[in-house]
């Protein structure tokens, strides 16, 4: 014979209890039952657990050493049954998500915001990284969750696109432009301008057109984040044109955002991995991003 749960369980309602007929109400069973399976449980373990008194039963030394260790397991038990209940709640788990920087300080925060409202238990790690190595974490399935601004999607994993909206000028505080709800290009000629990087994509974009429009602005600074360009314009060095999601950020701190009359679309794609294993936050954190990304595009208009 072994020792079995029921061995274990008899011996914890016994002293909880105090008594066979307790532990028999305890357990939904008879007291017969529970003298033969403390027998039993006595038998198996070659340990003298009570002293049978006036009736009652008294733990031995023994038995007090081995309730220690069984109280140790149930408690164990007990956690894997409360984490099995949050995990089915949501309640527990973690979501890894990689990113450009620009998403972590413009678009995640609110999201997170309202997930953890309603997911308080589930922890969302956020990797930002440039291009390529966030491609290339994308490609390797290293994150249940993707945001870039390439169109073009890894291989094994799904996109969506999340947001889309033109890119907007960021003015300075009194500067002329100001009197202008809508800007054109020849209204840059000549103006101080903070650019982007000359590798990033959107200035490269942004050169295309000036060019094509014979105008020159005058790149007092150049530099490689939104975060900074808004910086520099906020010191009032010049003005700048940026992605409509940053332009948001500059107009809650006080700066003034304008739109353009030519179109100069920036979009953010949600990408999926489909071969790593969905959490069960996947998707409540998708539907979350929608939400957000909607909001954002109906402030800009």
């Amino acid at each position: 014979m072994k020792l079995s749960a029921r061995h274990i369980e008899v011996f914890r309602a016994i002293m909880a209890s105090g008594s066979v007929t307790g532990a028999a109400r305890l357990l939904f069973t008879s007291q017969p039952t529970i003298s033969r399976e403390l027998a039993r449980l006595e038998h198996v373990t070659g340990l003298h657990l009570f002293e049978r008194t006036a009736g009652r039963l008294e733990a031995t030394a023994q038995a007090l050493l081995l309730i220690e260790e069984v109280e140790r397991a149930y408690v164990g038990l007990e956690r894997i049954e409360r984490c099995a209940q949050a995990i089915r709640n949501f309640q527990q788990g973690q979501l890894a998500v990689t990113c450009l920087p620009l998403f972590s300080q413009t678009l995640l925060p609110k999201v997170c915001q309202r997930f953890h409202k309603q997911h308080p238990g589930v922890s969302v790690s956020i990797k930002a990284q440039e291009s390529p190595l966030l491609e290339e974490s994308l490609a390797t399935q290293q994150h249940d969750l993707g945001l870039t601004e390439v169109a073009q999607i890894p291989r094994g994993a799904s996109g969506e696109l999340l947001f889309s909206a033109d890119m907007v000028c960021v003015l300075p505080e009194h500067h002329p432009l100001q009197a202008k709800s809508r800007l054109s290009l020849a209204d840059f000629h000549e103006v101080d301008f903070i650019n982007l990087a000359s590798l990033d994509t959107y200035r490269q974009r942004l050169d295309h057109h000036f060019r094509a429009a014979g105008v020159n602005r005058r790149t007092v600074i150049e530099t490689t984040s939104a975060a900074s360009v808004c910086a520099m314009v906020r010191q009032g060095l010049g003005v700048a044109i940026i992605n409509p999601l940053s332009g948001l950020e500059a107009a809650q701190s006080g700066l003034t955002i304008r739109p353009l009359d030519i179109s100069i679309a920036y979009q953010v794609m949600l990408v999926r991995p489909d071969h790593r294993p969905a959490s069960a936050a996947v998707e409540p954190f998708c539907q979350t991003l929608r939400e957000q990304a909607q909001a954002m595009q109906r402030a800009l208009a």
